[in-house]
């Protein structure tokens, strides 16, 4: 069975982007040699990738043209864009969902032996979080107050115990987090 893993990239008071889309300045200031090979070995786990529709019209107007080992792996394996309003997908591998997200999520879920992980995407995020749906979230924590943008977790949640798998520093000044899902609230 898969397991669902949210992976984003947060200001420490929880801005996954600025207050337009893909203003994220602030991965600059982490990015480097451990957080590419973390980035790597979670690519590696993966046997499918999720986004939703601005995330992933983003995600495949970067990595199409990129190149590199994580552009190999971003462009190789297959991925599920959820979207009520996308017609059409042009990067390679890529389905579309258009209705009952939820449970085709779950169904993918129970399809493969590898991760499946979620980038960005914070209003998919929001309801497979309330479906209780993930498996696992990694977050890692930039050292910036952005003060305004769009949040990761915005109002509406449904409240979920979280048990801490990792902590783990990088000499940027960034923090992995990885929590598992355990159901308590």
């Amino acid at each position: 069975m898969r397991k669902l893993i949210m992976w984003n990239l947060i200001t420490l008071d929880g801005y996954f982007e600025g207050e337009k889309n893909w203003d994220l300045s602030w991965h600059e200031q982490v990015w480097g040699e451990e957080l590419e090979q973390f980035s790597l070995d979670q690519l590696q786990s993966a046997d499918m990738l999720v986004f939703g529709r601005v995330t992933y019209e983003g995600m495949a107007s970067y990595w199409q043209t990129a190149t590199g080992a994580i552009a190999d792996y971003m462009n190789s394996l297959p991925k599920v864009v959820c979207s009520r309003t996308l017609q059409t997908a042009d990067w390679v591998n890529t389905r579309i969902v258009n209705d009952n997200v939820a449970q085709e999520l779950a169904s993918l879920k129970q399809q493969g032996n590898g991760n499946m992980f979620i980038f960005g995407s914070a209003d998919l995020s929001k309801t497979l979080i309330n479906e209780k749906l993930f498996d696992e979230y990694r977050i890692a924590i930039a050292p910036v107050i952005h003060g305004r943008g769009r949040l990761l977790f915005s109002g509406g949640l449904t409240p979920q115990g979280l048990q801490l798998l990792e902590a783990r520093p990088l000499s940027s000044g960034c923090t992995i987090l990885r929590y598992q899902a355990d159901g308590t609230a």
